[in-house]
């Protein structure tokens, strides 16, 4: 059964830490994006609809937010062979990493009960964090429909 999630962090506080295995290799943690600002994205499961929607999105924007000086990361609760499969089907150029524990999503307060078709589970809600160069919350959104998403951030990031 999964742990209690924290609340979201907020706008102006520190981003959580994390140090999860990625789908380039190794292990990757907040830190080591230190001076750069971080899109950090939840998303619930490799391969489906809406996150291949929202990757491909994130991809096909990928130079607009290395522009900017940002890195990219998908966070969900797949395992780094699922997510480096998603990666070479779609071609993805940003980072994924695994949190097969859900313990980043829900320091982050994104692991949360849901009902599909009456069924009650646990699961990523699909949230982003802008993170600023930092290591501050500059953004959040919640419950992301993932048409269109990548703009957002990357209007966000402009801002910053």
């Amino acid at each position: 059964m999964a742990g209690k999630p924290g609340p979201l962090p907020e706008v102006g506080a520190k981003a959580p830490s994390f140090n999860l295995p990625s789908s380039k290799g190794g292990k990757v943690r907040l830190v080591d994006f230190k001076s750069k600002p971080v899109v950090l994205y939840f998303y619930p499961k490799d391969n489906t609809p809406g996150c291949t929607i929202e990757a491909k999105e994130f991809r096909d924007q990928f130079a607009a937010f290395e522009a900017f000086g940002a890195v990219v990361v998908g966070i969900s609760p797949d395992t780094v062979e699922s997510h480096c499969r998603f990666v070479d089907r779609h071609n993805l150029n940003f980072t994924l990493l695994a949190d097969t524990a859900h313990s980043v999503a829900e320091k982050y307060g994104v692991w949360v009960k849901k009902k599909l078709y009456g069924r009650t589970y646990w699961g990523i809600q699909r949230s982003t964090f802008l993170i600023d160069k930092h290591g501050k919350v500059a953004a959040v959104w919640e419950k992301v429909k993932p048409e269109g998403h990548a703009q957002e951030v990357l209007d966000a990031l402009k801002a910053l």
